[in-house]
């Protein structure tokens, strides 16, 4: 039988995951801002948001865990 795991600390994943998403964020609006300068605030968060969401949730925190997880 395996000890716990220890829960990571919250603030080094907080500065991890704004390492991760920084870059990320900012490709997203130079690829986009072109695309969508036309359109309402609204319809650009539409498509942003789910691409930003659909990144953190299976690309960019289980990388930070597998990667950085005796870190955090």
């Amino acid at each position: 039988m395996t000890p716990p795991s220890r829960p990571p600390s919250r603030p080094r994943l907080a500065l991890f995951v704004f390492l991760a998403v920084y870059p990320l964020v900012t490709l997203l609006l130079y690829l986009i801002g072109p695309v969508t300068a036309e359109w309402e605030l609204w319809q650009r968060n539409l498509l942003f948001v789910p691409i930003m969401v659909v990144a953190m949730v299976w690309v960019i925190i289980p990388r930070i865990h597998r990667h950085l997880g005796r870190w955090l």
